[in-house]
């Protein structure tokens, strides 16, 4: 089950109870106070891990409760501290106050650690009381609570391509011919429910490159309120480095308006905002084994009025696959090349700055 939202409450640890003690020995004639610190309550963190890929595990369990520090005994002995909590979530995860909006932390790489809610500090027991001109105090502090905080968890995958286009336009079949995911396949719109992820593999051994593509769900009309799956799964393409529009070709889809297909797409795109319509897009000519002559020439004509190279496939004899995965490749490994030299020169300009 694939889940990308949830809302969770966390309580981290009370701390303990400081202690009120005198200590009687036999053969110790002065005594004195020896009532011992309660111990501190447990932290609750978060972590990011690869080995989690949704949030379905705090859907059917959103509490969380770490357990409180031990309280302080006698002969100045400190209480044990209270054991803490690590929840695991997906990289991709944004964590939000539920309460103020606020973002809490943006988890984008894996064994990211940080903590969400600190536990409350163990109470003085009478012993730290003590002075010179009060030698038998009986006042203590019992302990500070921890804190408690209600988050939203929204999870945004994180792959360098994503796949979008009507439903029905051939998208999972083509993450199937390229990769190894084997998404559900079949003659009807919606058929992909969640999004999908392959990883895909261009080039010789040793001159390997390999990125990830993400099926996003078909998108209609209106995906930006909400129509559809609307956007359920628009926000799993904001952290991709490319887009892949796929447009039907064929007279299978019912529609006979290619170009008001790719306007209605690119519209909704720009409409969800977060510069989605502004990101590096191939063109996608799909079932060209089935194509409409007239639909395909349309597009084609579109294609070079915008200067935009137009990669014809089909999935399903595999025609035009290698060239378009090899284009895929060429675009993502820009984009890197991109990042990596404005980061350089970010580290660069903040050296000598400093």
């Amino acid at each position: 089950m694939f889940i990308d939202e949830a809302k969770i409450r966390v309580k981290a640890g009370d701390g303990g109870n400081g202690c009120m003690a005198f200590r009687r020995e036999k053969f110790v004639p002065r005594g004195g106070p020896s009532g011992g610190d309660g111990g501190r309550g447990g932290d609750i963190w978060m972590e990011s891990s690869e080995r989690h890929n949704t949030l379905v595990h705090f859907r059917f369990n959103p509490e969380y409760k770490a357990e409180r520090g031990r309280h302080g005994e006698g002969a100045k002995k400190t209480g044990r501290d209270g054991e803490g909590i690590v929840l695991k979530v997906p990289v991709g995860t944004i964590v939000y106050d539920d309460d103020t909006g606020e973002l809490v932390h943006d988890f984008s790489h894996p064994d990211e650690r940080v903590v969400v809610a600190r536990g409350g500090r163990g109470g003085r027991g009478n012993a730290q009381f003590a002075t010179s001109t009060h030698q038998a105090p009986r006042e203590h502090e019992e302990g500070h609570p921890g804190e408690e905080r209600n988050f939203r968890l929204e999870l945004k995958l994180l792959a360098d391509v994503g796949l979008v286009g009507y439903p029905n336009v051939g998208k999972s079949t083509l993450i199937s011919r390229i990769s190894a995911a084997r998404p559900k396949i079949a003659d009807y719109p919606f058929t992909t429910l969640e999004p999908n992820l392959g990883v895909v593999l261009v080039g010789d051994a040793g001159k390997e490159v390999s990125f990830v593509v993400a099926d996003i769900p078909g998108l209609i009309e209106g995906a930006h309120t909400g129509l559809g799956l609307g956007t359920q799964f628009l926000r799993h393409i904001e952290r991709t480095r490319l887009l892949v529009h796929l447009v039907d070709v064929s007279d299978g889809s019912g529609r006979d308006d290619v170009v008001k297909d790719i306007d209605v797409i690119r519209g909704e795109l720009a409409s969800f905002g977060a510069g989605l319509e502004s990101k590096p897009t191939l063109m996608v000519a799909s079932k060209i084994d089935v194509a409409n002559p007239e639909k395909l020439k349309k597009l084609k004509q579109w294609a070079t009025r915008r200067k935009l190279k137009l990669y014809p496939i089909s999935a399903v004899t595999g025609e035009g696959i290698e060239k378009l995965k090899f284009a895929m490749a060429e675009e993502v490994e820009k984009a890197r090349k991109a990042v990596a030299h404005a980061h350089a020169e970010e580290t660069r300009m903040s050296r000598s700055g400093a």
